[in-house]
């Protein structure tokens, strides 16, 4: 198998960012603490003898902030996470104990993109639209790729083209087009073990809803175990064509964490 691999790498390969810059005053959800990047030390604070200098910077960050996956952690139902763990147990000493940040798998799988926006014939979906099942089986029509067991199944609403203005990502008052439960319990039952968008919250929020509540959350992570991935920019996925492809991303070993920033990207053919 490790020959075949090498082989097919010699092929050429070439790959395809499906996520967003980190930078200061990018859209985060007001749910979590945003992204800050500044220089703490500059080239010329301290000059060693030879004349040669560093520069470093500090990071603070949530976990769910910018492109990242939701680990099994991050949400529970009537006290339980995934598996019926004790969500009140497992939370002790700052942080978690089982399902954390730190046991999600890299991931080097099957990949789908489920465009439903151009199902559409659309660039953007409308604020709020809810993606629903009927809109997932005609994007993987269209794709001629339905998602399997193991894989990953991506979904595009075309919003990351409102990401440079905040207020209109973040949609609070206009709503943020996501997917349905009825959608996110099809992609379950096909065994996919991670799913993403393209918006804040990968679920569909109705105009002034803000993220009271997120039943797709509690089903995929909860009930299903599947992770959640936010927050991607697939257009240029979408504009070169991709249907299928090698999906490749892996979290932050974040010891007992609830999310990790990401960096996702397609692995194609030259």
């Amino acid at each position: 198998m490790t020959t075949a691999l090498l082989e097919a790498l010699a092929g050429g390969t070439r790959t395809v960012e499906l996520g967003q810059p980190l930078f200061t005053g990018m859209p985060c959800s007001p749910n979590h603490p945003g992204f800050r990047m500044t220089l703490a030390r500059r080239h010329g604070d301290m000059t060693r003898a030879d004349g040669s200098s560093a520069a470093n910077e500090v990071i603070i960050t949530g976990g769910h902030v910018g492109t990242h996956i939701d680990a099994l952690s991050h949400v529970s139902f009537q006290g339980k996470l995934h598996g019926g763990v004790d969500a009140a147990q497992a939370q002790t000493g700052g942080r978690f104990s089982e399902l954390g940040t730190d046991r999600i798998p890299p991931l080097v799988v099957r990949g789908v993109l489920l465009d439903v926006a151009a199902v559409h014939g659309v660039d953007t979906l409308e604020p709020g639209y809810g993606v629903t099942e009927a809109d997932l089986r005609a994007a993987a029509d269209r794709a001629g790729a339905e998602p399997r067991a193991g894989d990953v199944a991506l979904v595009r609403t075309g919003w990351a083209r409102n990401f440079s203005d905040a207020g209109r990502y973040l949609g609070h008052d206009t709503g943020v087009p996501g997917v349905t439960e009825d959608a996110a319990r099809w992609l379950a039952d096909k065994g996919i073990v991670a799913t993403g968008t393209d918006t804040t919250a990968y679920e569909q929020i109705p105009a002034g809803a803000g993220h009271s509540l997120l039943p797709v959350h509690r089903l995929l992570l909860v009930e299903r175990g599947i992770y959640i991935m936010e927050h991607l920019n697939l257009e240029d996925a979408a504009e070169q064509g991709l249907t299928e492809f090698v999906f490749v991303v892996a979290a932050l070993r974040i010891t007992g964490g609830t999310g990790s920033p990401i960096r996702p990207f397609a692995v194609v053919g030259a």
